[in-house]
């Protein structure tokens, strides 16, 4: 029993090892199957550990790196932040100043000022980023010849300094401040127009028509403190290589002003051709115009101009000074006005445009000291030239037109007079000393006089020309006058002598009688008193002969009148002394028959038949005979013109009368 008591005790052992044993292995079967689950997890990470192994080996090199080489690379490091952050800090103040610099009209000197100190911060960035980019440089050079970083990061930092490295080219470097210099110079360029076009003001013309006497205009056309601000303006422009612009802007904005003072003028002739006119003659208004708009535009706009160009550019130099005002001259007319006088110059020959040819030397010689002052710089080489190839051809075509005068004097007596006994006209005299040659004075005074000869045999040949005496009378008295009134005290009246003028004189003298005498002294004869004794019974008869007496006056009048009323007498003392000789002989011998004969024809039914005329309206009739028709040609004036011209044209002189 006891025995099986223990064999029951040893089998119940032996199962409770073999249930432990169980338990043993399933749990060992559950821990390796977990370990499987966990070793297929663990290989994506062991990947990504090894894909990091490279970098983590890379940033800990410079600890297995050599000891000198780390100490080293610390200097280098050092060396490059140094410069790199200066200029990181000036950029960043650049861009701080965008904000004071957004209107120059507001504080001119305080934007100029701002600017300033940009145009200084980008000349420090301009020139320490390529010392900044060179310590840059080294310090990545050390770093990869000690192989102290990873190449990747090397390879990335090389393209960042190869790009800081091409912004040091003159044109990228203009934007390191991003644009905001240039937009700083674009407002101030903006702000010089302006200026000068709100205080661009066209000179006011006056109503005078001549316009070489108005008074001088003041030295400057602009401001004081105006002209300040464009020459600062003009200083900071000028630094970043905009002087060009402002010039441009200035000769743009001033020859505006200067065309719309010139205006007012009506300049439009100076653009005629050769073409649109048949003769000098036709267009001598023109040139009387011509010659003080020139005056007037020299004097007045572009002196103004001139000095205006030297206070505004005086700190720039003298070549911007001339050289805008060149240009300001050239686009406003002054071109034109030459060109106006070299037409002038190539149209057909006559002695009227000998006379014109001299107008425009006149004109020319008075303006020639302003012409040197104001055109003789090197910019004005272009106004220059056309100015001496006007002179010349003006010179040239006058002496040339004087030898000839006296052929075409010649041919002209075959010419039929004036109809209304006006005086043609004639040019009687250039007195000249030009070009380079001495000239011989025989030659001339024997020109001149034969000239005159021959005037005077054209007037004999004129005056007998006349179908109508009394007209030839009045031709030949207006001629005589003219010449003697014209040319006594000039130098072709030296030549003459006094015999001659003392003859022209008697000349005038013995027609203008014979004028008279012919025609309206005649008229008092009409008004006889014989046979008017009143008396009683006779009154009748003295009335019929009084009407018949007063309706020949008036048709004797009438007819002498209306004759008459075409003529001329181009000289107004001749013209007054004869209208006074006129009514002397007619208007007492008139007034005094009216006052004794008027009543007995007042009274009359058919009176104003007979008295048709009052005193004063016959007084008034004979007063406005010969008065020069408007339209009509007249004589010209003698004139005298002393002309000298420093480089060998030297005194120039003309006396000039009448007859074509």
């Amino acid at each position: 029993m006891a025995e099986l008591g223990r064999s029951d005790v040893d089998g119940n052992d032996m199962i409770e090892n073999l249930i432990a044993a169980r338990k043993s292995l399933k749990l060992s079967l559950e821990k390796s199957k977990a370990l499987g689950f966990s070793l297929e997890k663990a290989g994506p990470r062991l990947d990504e550990i090894n894909q990091r192994l490279p970098s983590l080996e890379a940033a800990v090199r410079p600890i297995r790196a050599d000891k000198e080489a780390l100490i080293a690379a610390g200097g280098h490091i050092n060396r490059a932040i140094g410069p790199a952050a200066a200029v990181l800090k000036v950029f960043d103040a650049v861009h701080g100043l965008e904000k004071s610099l957004s209107d120059p009209r507001n504080n001119l000197p305080g934007y100029l000022s701002v600017l300033k100190r940009l145009e200084e911060a980008l000349r420090f960035l301009g020139d320490n980023c390529g010392l900044a980019i060179q310590w840059l440089d080294d310090i990545l050079e050390y770093l990869e010849d000690n192989v102290m970083a990873d190449e990747r990061h090397l390879l990335n930092l090389k393209k960042s300094l190869n790009g800081l490295r091409e912004s040091q080219s003159d044109d990228e470097r203009a934007r390191l401040d991003g644009g905001l210099l240039n937009a700083a110079l674009d407002k101030l360029e903006g702000e010089f127009r302006r200026l000068l076009t709100e205080h661009s003001v066209p000179l006011p013309m006056s109503s005078s028509p001549d316009l070489g006497e108005q008074a001088v205009i003041a030295p400057s056309l602009l401001p004081v403190s105006v002209i300040h601000k464009l020459q600062a303006i003009l200083g900071r422009l000028r630094t970043n290589n905009r002087l060009e612009k402002c010039i441009s802007i200035y000769v743009e904005v001033r020859s505006s002003n200067v065309r719309a003072s010139l205006q007012a003028l009506d300049l439009d002739y100076l653009e005629i051709s050769i073409a649109e006119f048949n003769d000098v003659q036709s267009i001598e208004g023109y040139i009387a115009q011509w010659g003080k708009h020139l005056e007037f535009a020299v004097k007045h706009l572009f002196e103004a101009e001139y000095k205006l160009c030297n206070d505004v550019f005086e700190r720039i130099g003298l070549d911007v000074c001339m050289g805008c005002f060149s240009k300001i001259a050239a686009q406003t007319g002054i071109l034109a006005f030459l060109q106006f006088g070299k037409t002038v110059t190539e149209s057909k020959k006559d002695p009227i445009k000998l006379l014109k040819l001299l107008d425009i030397f006149a004109s020319l010689n008075r303006l020639r000291l302003d012409f040197n002052r104001l055109f003789g710089g090197a910019a004005c080489i272009e106004i220059q030239n056309l100015t001496r190839d006007l002179i010349k051809r003006v010179i040239d075509g006058a002496a040339e037109i004087f030898w000839e005068l006296l052929v075409q004097v010649e041919l002209q007596r075959q010419i039929p007079p004036p109809p209304d006994g006006n005086v043609p006209i004639l040019v009687l005299l250039i007195h000249r000393s030009w070009k380079h040659e001495k000239f011989q004075e025989g030659i001339l005074v024997s020109e001149v006089l034969n000239i005159v000869k021959a005037i005077d045999l054209n007037l004999e040949t004129w005056t007998k020309a006349y179908e109508d005496s009394i007209l030839s009378n009045l031709f030949a008295m207006n001629n005589h006058y003219h010449l003697y009134k014209h040319l006594k005290g000039t130098k072709v009246g030296d030549l003459l002598g006094d015999s001659w003028f003392r003859e022209h004189e008697q000349y005038k003298d013995y027609y203008l009688a014979i004028f008279l005498r012919d025609s309206w002294g005649k008229l008092p004869g009409h008004l006889s008193r014989e046979g008017l004794i009143l008396f009683s019974g006779g009154r009748a008869t003295a009335r019929d002969l009084v009407k018949k007496r007063l309706k020949n006056f008036n048709e004797a009048f009438d007819e002498m009148y209306k004759r008459q009323s075409s003529w001329v007498v181009p000289d107004r003392d001749l013209r007054d002394k004869i209208s006074q000789q006129i009514v002397q002989a007619v208007v007492p011998v008139y007034r005094s028959y009216m006052q004794s004969y008027g009543p007995l024809v007042e009274l009359d039914g058919s009176s104003s038949k007979y008295a048709k005329y009052s005193v004063q309206t016959l007084e008034q009739m004979l007063s406005s005979l010969f008065l020069p028709k408007p339209g009509r040609y007249a004589s010209f004036k003698g004139r005298q013109l002393s002309a000298k011209f420093n480089n060998g044209v030297a005194d120039l002189r003309r006396t000039t009368s009448a007859v074509v």
